[in-house]
């Protein structure tokens, strides 16, 4: 798992095969598998709550990665409801959104993958994963 710290070009979404896991279903780690759109392969992502990825903030602030505009027009987060807006300006589900980069094992392609996890009402823990895009650092 890395950070990104370079303007990106989100080039499409992947899917994975599965993207909710809710209260014992995340916990030590959530596993989920998604197939590269470059060569083919089957790639496993795993996520441990409160190990796992950066704050979501850190790609749209100041527009250093990706802009805001985009992260919704492509699906990646959506705009964050008033009464949870101490999570960010745009997360996933209401709840605190972080991103990882990982890339493919066989032929390396980057894909970014976007995910939040919380307590989305009491005794009620869901990891939701937005996604997986593959995309290309500009130059």
């Amino acid at each position: 798992m890395y950070s990104i710290s370079e303007k990106i070009n989100i080039t499409g979404k992947v899917p994975v095969e599965k993207s909710s896991f809710i209260n014992d279903e995340a916990l030590p780690s959530a596993t989920t598998i998604f197939t590269c759109s470059h060569c083919g392969s089957k790639n496993t992502i795993t996520i441990a709550p409160y190990e796992s990825g950066f704050p979501i903030l850190q790609l749209y602030h100041e527009d250093k990665v990706l802009s805001k505009d985009e992260m919704l027009q492509q699906g990646i987060v959506n705009g964050t409801s008033r009464s949870m807006f101490h999570f960010g300006e745009l997360t996933v589900n209401n709840l605190p959104t972080l991103y990882f980069r990982t890339d493919c094992s066989s032929c390396h392609s980057k894909y970014i993958c976007v995910f939040s996890y919380g307590e989305k009402q009491p005794g009620l823990m869901i990891l939701t994963i937005s996604g997986v895009w593959k995309y290309e650092q500009l130059q």
